[in-house]
């Protein structure tokens, strides 16, 4: 990782010869983006555009893969018409997305229904019924839970059985996307952990966890590693984007995946904290650490494993009490930070669609506590970020627990933009936290592209000219002393409401 280059290139050429470009598109919960890298480790031009996310019933949620392929068509025409970019110096592309969002594919290689977004709630009693089998752990590395394919996919088999019987491929969403460009019925060794359906450690599809769904091997795609080169661009593809047919595609990773890879934490101990729609913090490990409170994933690099936690609703709150009370981003912030720590007693709890870390709790939910006639929106407004914070706190400690906390991070997500809430967040973990200039998923993407295909001599490499550090955010020792004790009161509301949410 290196620190922030200066100076101007010309846009088609470097070092004399013709510039190549690598092409990252991301798949998140209501937008795409794409991002136009250079060899020299410079953005060029970036897209995003936005797909609905569909809520037919309470609890309920949906995307439509069609959708997406626009978004992406979109996109790709976008970067190549505001960059002045050749088609043919596109030479490679990888596409991430979202894990846990199965695409079932029919006869006639579409969509034969919406698919379960990992936020939909729909599949609790499945997931609940799956964790009395410790196996599905021990082969799986994670715990069942409705954000997971395999009780989404035993949902659909007691609810939609015709669904499933229409079903001649399950794919990820960035696997059924590449599909479309190339024809290649494939995914990757991280995607496909994602789907709670792999043996990870015989690194095969189990065919016991495939029976519980009523499904045959024979509808998941082969697995293969994230830097593997696919067909070339379709006819049909060709036409769609834009592109040139000497593009190579390769088979890419998930969204986390490519997150941290941007950040540039390849190296055990190294860590990325995330306040995106949802809040994660990865810590880098060379070995798979296996906890029901954990998620646990391969690395994209050999040998590394990102075992982390995940707070549901982190930027997703914020919004929510942006759409819901009114202002904007700036606005609250602003009044933010004109209350003091701790909010004058008011606590918020972020669990709007229940919780993940620590407590894989489907049930529980949002909540104000200790508001007095005294408190302003100011206060509600500073109320919501630190209840993120202090959600993806009650996460770091077993980080903690499990002995592998980082000594420091990579700040990433939209939320990580804001000083403030960063600050809240490196006084809560008491870590310090980097900025970067980028670390999206689709610039991720993009820098995996060009290891592919030798644009970049390694990943080191590729971290080396495209990762740039643009600052450090210390724990201020007050604000460390403030919130380790207020945390206490955080986790006691906590434990006083569980028991009155599950009987509602």
């Amino acid at each position: 990782m290196t620190a922030c280059k200066t100076g101007s290139c010309l846009r088609q050429c470097v070092g004399g010869t013709v510039m190549r470009y690598l092409l990252g598109v991301d798949f998140g919960g209501g937008s795409s983006k794409a991002t136009l890298l250079g060899e020299d480790g410079k953005v060029y031009a970036v897209s995003s555009q936005e797909y609905p996310t569909y809520y037919p019933c309470n609890g309920w949620a949906e995307q439509d893969a069609e959708d997406s392929y626009d978004a992406l068509v979109k996109n790709i025409r976008k970067i190549l018409r505001v960059s002045h970019v050749k088609p043919e110096q596109v030479v490679a592309l990888a596409l991430d997305a979202a894990t846990h969002t199965a695409v079932l594919v029919g006869a006639d290689d579409r969509p034969v229904r919406r698919s379960i977004y990992w936020t939909d709630l729909r599949s609790e009693p499945q997931a609940n019924r799956l964790k009395e089998d410790p196996e599905i752990v021990q082969e799986c590395y994670n715990t069942p839970g409705s954000l997971w394919t395999l009780p989404q996919l035993i949902w659909r088999s007691e609810n939609e059985p015709d669904v499933l019987a229409k079903t001649r491929k399950v794919m990820a969403v960035k696997d059924y996307l590449r599909f479309r460009l190339t024809g290649d019925f494939v995914t990757d060794r991280i995607e496909a952990m994602g789907f709670l359906l792999f043996d990870a450690r015989r690194n095969r599809w189990s065919q016991r966890l495939c029976s519980l769904a009523g499904l045959s091997l024979s509808v998941l795609p082969p697995v293969v590693d994230p830097l593997q080169k696919l067909s070339p661009l379709t006819a049909q593809a060709l036409e769609d984007t834009g592109l040139c047919a000497e593009t190579t595609v390769i088979a890419g990773a998930t969204d986390t995946a490519m997150e941290v890879y941007a950040a540039g934490a390849g190296r055990p101990g190294q860590a990325t904290v995330k306040l995106a729609t949802a809040g994660r913090i990865c810590a880098v490990t060379d070995h798979a650490v296996v906890d029901p409170r954990l998620v646990t994933y391969r690395h994209v690099v050999d040998g590394l494993w990102y075992p982390g936690t995940a707070t549901k609703s982190c930027a997703a709150s914020n919004r929510w009490y942006r759409d819901t009370f009114g202002g904007s981003f700036e606005s609250l912030a602003r009044e933010a930070g004109q209350v003091a720590r701790g909010c004058e007693g008011l606590y918020f709890h972020p669990y709007l669609q229940g919780e993940m870390t620590p407590y894989l709790d489907d049930k529980l939910r949002a909540s104000f506590v200790g508001a007095a006639a005294f408190h302003t929106k100011a206060h509600f407004s500073r109320a919501v970020m630190e209840g993120v914070a202090y959600s993806m706190k009650d996460g770091f400690a077993t980080l903690v627990q499990l002995g592998i906390a980082p000594a420091s991070a990579t700040a990433l997500g939209g939320g990580a933009k804001n000083p403030l809430w960063r600050q809240m967040l490196a006084d809560m973990l008491n870590i310090p936290l980097k900025t970067v200039a980028n670390a999206d998923s689709s610039l991720g993407s993009a820098m995996l592209a060009g290891v592919a295909c030798g644009v970049f001599e390694s990943h080191q490499d590729a971290v080396n000219r495209c990762t740039c550090v643009t600052g450090e955010t210390f724990p201020d020792p007050q604000g460390v002393a403030f919130y380790e004790e207020r945390f206490q009161t955080y986790l006691a509301i906590q434990k006083a409401l569980a028991p009155i949410y599950h009987a509602m």
